[in-house]
């Protein structure tokens, strides 16, 4: 007997020498241990049930039922790929930001996307598009948060959560339906001008690398005298921009309902890459009441304010992986860096705190420790443990101030600026609102055939209106923004022109 034990123990260290390329191609299980099968399952005999001894097959399972993370509410069908700025021109009188210094480059990653839209839908669906920008700079990450058009639907963020609601599928048929958000709007005349876009060939972008982006919001520049600027950004497509009408969507739709994805992939990877030149638009604190228009208001252009160019954006790499990219990619318009600070754009000062907190329901609070969401500079700071905690952390000081040597510092030549305040705490709607005329002058911009299928898709959508008081407010809206417009329009819902223009006159702007 003892002979046996002993046979057997000296076949098993016996057993043959693993090369080095046989143990790189070794399955392991997620603690490392290596796989001896991966084919079958541990049973209690040939016919007896599954043991639950197996670590293995458990592992498998519990991780194949946990890789669904929580779709993002907003943004969920996305697309990202890596990418580099350059900084091209001189501001430092306008901002101390490193990425802005002449000559620099920096390493990008950006995710394009469809707002209202789930995963999995299709990419030529009438949506607002996302183009967001993670900046991997030398004095940390910097998120510019935006859009394929330089406005947005509403001024606040209260409003936001009502919006998407009803925007997206009705609770009780989870179908998205026109007299929901119609309902909406028809409460929110600022709406006018993004619905008019979003109803423009722009709505459906023919290809991710035509449409420009925006960051939508104004931001402030802060230069090393503590000097503020106010600054909108405007990402400018070298590849012209283009878009479908919504007869040409459904015949694109019909041939590959991927079409933005595979050609930004089929773009990069043939070694073609896309460029946008950033162009950006400034304005000083003293400028803003000189606008009939509050230019803090998301809804708004600041229109007749010169551009400048002032860097270069290439897209040259797909990631390796969607999902740990592209899928776990968090932008937060909270992540600001110096030079760099939010404007009092009612709008960004919601999406300060709904993206960051959002981010950690997702993805959980050690969110920004993911590889494509760690910054290329290292992270000090004592904010600990939490679900997905990976920094290696010692030492017995992990609070701040602290007498210790090795205690982290603040500098206070990084504080941030101290804007002078007037009035009093109130809940009121802004004082210069100016609602059409932008989206009468967009409207006026589009060619011919582009306002005939603009009165086509946004008519379509509006006969499908069932209260006559929801869509009548809303063509008045069109009305006031343009005469030809709400007139055509009108025409076109087989509504009452003469009743539009007489509601459109009794508008307040």
């Amino acid at each position: 007997m003892n002979n046996v034990v002993l046979s057997s123990v000296v076949l098993l260290f016996m057993a043959p020498q693993i090369s080095l390329a046989a143990t790189e191609t070794q399955m392991t299980q997620d603690n490392g241990a290596p796989v001896g099968d991966n084919q079958n399952s541990q049973t209690a005999g040939p016919t007896g049930p599954t043991l639950l001894q197996d670590g293995h097959l458990l592992q498998k399972l519990q991780r194949f039922d946990r890789e669904r993370i929580p779709e993002r509410v907003v943004h969920a069908r996305g697309t990202g790929v890596y990418g580099v700025f350059k900084a091209e021109k001189d501001i430092s009188d306008l901002t101390l930001a490193k990425v802005f210094s002449a000559g620099t480059t920096t390493p990008v990653f950006v995710r394009f996307s469809t707002v209202i839209h789930p995963k999995g839908s299709p990419e030529e669906l009438r949506d607002p598009h996302g183009f967001a920008m993670k900046f991997y700079t030398s004095t940390g990450n910097w998120d510019l948060v935006g859009l394929s058009e330089p406005v947005f639907f509403i001024r606040d963020a209260m409003k936001f959560p009502d919006m998407i609601h009803s925007l997206k599928p009705s609770p009780i048929s989870n179908v998205q339906d026109p007299n929901r958000y119609y309902d909406f709007f028809s409460h929110q005349p600022e709406s006018t001008h993004m619905l008019t876009r979003i109803f423009s060939y722009q709505g459906i972008p023919s290809s991710y690398r035509k449409m420009d982006g925006f960051g939508v919001h104004a931001f402030k520049f802060v230069n090393s005298k503590g000097e503020v600027t106010y600054v909108k950004f405007h990402f400018k497509s070298r590849q012209g921009v283009a878009g479908f009408s919504g007869a040409q969507a459904k015949m694109q739709q019909a041939k590959d309902f991927n079409n933005l994805t595979n050609d930004l992939y089929n773009t990069i990877k043939g070694g073609k890459y896309p460029i946008w030149d950033l162009y950006i638009k400034t304005l000083k604190p003293a400028q803003l009441n000189d606008f009939r228009y509050n230019p803090l208001d998301d809804t708004k252009e600041w229109l007749g304010v010169p551009e400048t160019k002032i860097g270069t954006l290439t897209l040259n790499k797909v990631p390796d992986n969607f999902f740990e990219t592209t899928e776990q990619v968090a932008f937060d318009p909270s992540n600001l860096i110096p030079g760099i600070e939010a404007s009092e754009d009612r709008m960004l000062q919601g999406r300060l705190f709904s993206y960051a907190d959002t981010h950690m329901y997702r993805l959980g609070a050690n969110y920004q420790s993911i590889p494509v969401n760690r910054p290329k500079v290292k992270v000090r700071n004592y904010n600990q443990d939490g679900s997905g905690h990976q920094t290696l952390t010692s030492g017995d000081v992990n609070y701040q101030p602290s007498t210790t040597s090795i205690a982290l510092k603040d500098n206070p030549a990084y504080k941030k600026t101290t804007p002078e305040l007037e009035g009093t705490v109130q809940q009121q709607i802004i004082a210069k609102t100016d609602n059409f005329e932008q989206a009468g002058i967009f409207y006026r911009s589009l060619t011919p055939q582009q306002q005939n299928d603009l009165i086509e898709d946004l008519g379509n959508d509006l006969m499908q209106v069932k209260n006559e008081q929801v869509r009548h407010t809303m063509l008045s809206y069109f009305y006031r923004a343009d005469a030809d417009y709400g007139r055509k329009l009108t025409e076109h819902t087989k509504d009452d022109v003469g009743l539009i223009q007489k509601m459109a006159e009794n508008l307040t702007d």
